[in-house]
């Protein structure tokens, strides 16, 4: 059985846009639609199980961004920040969708800030999950892509199953081991590199200031890769947005803590868009311009 036949799934599809092969797996089909956009080294499978417990009540569609997953890959593409906020937004064009919530974890999150200043229009809400927040001038990004490309390797030789079960690998549940195991040797490697690189070069800030959609920010209270600083700059720069911390989690959140993530998802979700404030919460285990690139 495929990791992600699940019983919300409806279909993996292809669809050309902006000027690529782009793949997704769709679940639900009725009520509002989410677009989840994964981060550096992770496929739309590895999301199945989050837009499983979402469809009930939305229309979910789990995007593997270029170079990642059944998505479009090679040599040809241009893996950058811009490239990619250019592929969501003629993603949700090329699928007729309305204004769309966007929930982009780590790179998705800052590929769904870059999308949002360019076409604003186009969403109803963006939802931030532990965004990288280096840039020039900036700390480095704590997790280095070395690893990333090790495992990378190692999937490519068909053991990225041994290598996740090593002593120094995160202890998750077999599920998500036996997930990452089967999809991560379809990642490509300068996409990898490329983007690592990007999230030093490309600087965030500078478009949240201009940022018109309802936005919030969840913080991995154990992932290292937003501090107390970094949430207090978002909150000057977009005095609306509204941010949570999941202290039990790492920066796959998701896993850590799949309940604790979900709440505040479910919870952001159900917010009016008039009512983001800019109310910081924090969570825990017993708590729960539209000018836009194209054909990059």
């Amino acid at each position: 059985m495929s990791s992600v036949a699940t019983s919300g799934l409806l279909y993996g599809a292809n669809v050309r846009a902006n000027g690529i092969r782009q793949h997704y797996l769709r679940f639900g089909g009725a009520g509002p639609a989410i677009i989840i956009v994964p981060g550096i080294s992770t496929t739309a499978a590895q999301w199945a199980f989050i837009a499983e417990r979402l469809c009930s009540r939305h229309d979910v569609f789990v995007l593997d961004v270029r170079g990642r997953g059944l998505s479009e890959s090679g040599p040809h593409l241009d893996y950058s920040l811009d490239a990619c906020a250019s592929d969501l937004i003629g993603f949700a064009e090329a699928l007729g969708m309305g204004p769309y919530t966007l929930l982009g974890h780590s790179m998705g999150g800052r590929i769904g800030i870059r999308a949002a200043r360019w076409r604003p229009s186009s969403m109803d809400q963006l939802i931030l999950v532990d965004p990288p927040v280096s840039g020039p001038g900036r700390r480095a990004y704590p997790i280095p892509v070395d690893p990333l490309l090790k495992l990378l390797q190692s999937a490519k030789r068909g053991e990225a199953d041994v290598a996740l079960r090593r002593p120094s690998a995160p202890r998750w549940p077999e599920q998500h081991i036996r997930t990452r195991a089967e999809w991560m040797h379809t990642c490509d490697e300068r996409a990898l590199i490329e983007s690592h690189k990007g999230f030093h070069h490309d600087d965030i800030h500078l478009d949240l200031a201009h940022l018109s959609v309802p936005t919030a920010l969840i913080v991995a209270g154990r992932g290292g890769v937003i501090r107390p600083e970094d949430e207090e700059e978002f909150r000057r720069l977009l005095p609306s947005i509204a941010t949570r911390t999941l202290e039990s989690a790492g920066h796959q959140m998701q896993i850590d803590d799949t309940e604790g993530f979900l709440s505040i998802v479910e919870e952001l979700l159900a917010r009016p868009r008039d009512r983001f404030d800019g109310r910081a919460s924090t969570f825990g285990r017993q708590e729960v311009s539209e000018d836009v690139p194209t054909n990059r």
